[in-house]
């Protein structure tokens, strides 16, 4: 009986594949990675002081290899500061047309995500701003653009849609919505600034708990609580 030979396989063809795979996805995890390590710099070191050499070290990248995705050190820091706001507010409930949620759960877990940046790098990017931004005036634009804006925005928009369902008292739906994170950055920035000093620091979750029963004690109507 004649024997069947199966065709033999190249055995470097399945190594070669899996290393151009492996080589692709570092690739596309390099944007990633770089704005990790900026982060990290801005946050030690602010803006001004920040180099693009320390960046790539951090990353693990050339110099060269940062500026193949980010053109200047200022779309870097936009890239950082959208970074930032995907981690923390990208689970939110966005109101739409659609699915509008009741402020009475909308703002609880709006503050709670707030009080998560706590343990991150968000509030050293707020004394970043505050400490430089009169010399760098296109951060704060960006912060604005990216994050501030955004922010308000989604917060603005439940509370027009909570006064059309006669939820919320009358009122500026922008003034509102500054009411209810104002605490919080208060609260952020007190720790970020006077970490230092011994001074007694809030915890920011206690805050949030506390201060969206006190914020929508005063903005929801009878149907709206």
């Amino acid at each position: 009986m004649k024997k069947t030979t199966e065709p033999k396989q190249d055995s470097m063809q399945l190594p070669a594949k899996g290393a151009a795979q492996g080589r692709r996805r570092r690739k596309d995890a390099r944007p990633s990675e770089i704005i990790d390590a900026a982060l990290e710099v801005f946050a030690e070191q602010g803006f001004g002081a920040a180099r693009v050499e320390e960046v790539a070290r951090r990353a693990g990248v050339s110099k060269g290899t940062v500026f193949v995705y980010f053109a200047n050190k200022e779309e870097l820091f936009r890239a950082v500061a959208r970074s930032i706001l995907a981690t923390h507010l990208s689970l939110l409930p966005a109101p739409s047309a659609e699915f509008a949620p009741p402020l009475a759960e909308f703002v609880p877990a709006l503050l709670r995500k707030v009080a998560a940046t706590a343990g991150s790098q968000a509030p050293a990017m707020v004394r970043l701003l505050i400490a430089e931004g009169s010399r760098f005036p296109d951060l704060a634009q960006v912060w604005h653009d990216e994050v501030v804006s955004k922010v308000l925005a989604l917060v603005t928009r439940a509370i027009e849609q909570g006064q059309q369902r006669g939820e919320v008292r009358a009122g500026d739906p922008l003034l509102y919505a500054m009411s209810i994170i104002g605490p919080m950055l208060a609260g952020t920035l007190f720790r970020e600034v006077l970490g230092n000093t011994g001074a007694r620091m809030p915890d920011l979750h206690e805050l949030a708990v506390q201060h969206a029963g006190v914020v929508l004690k005063g903005m929801l109507t009878e149907t709206g609580g």
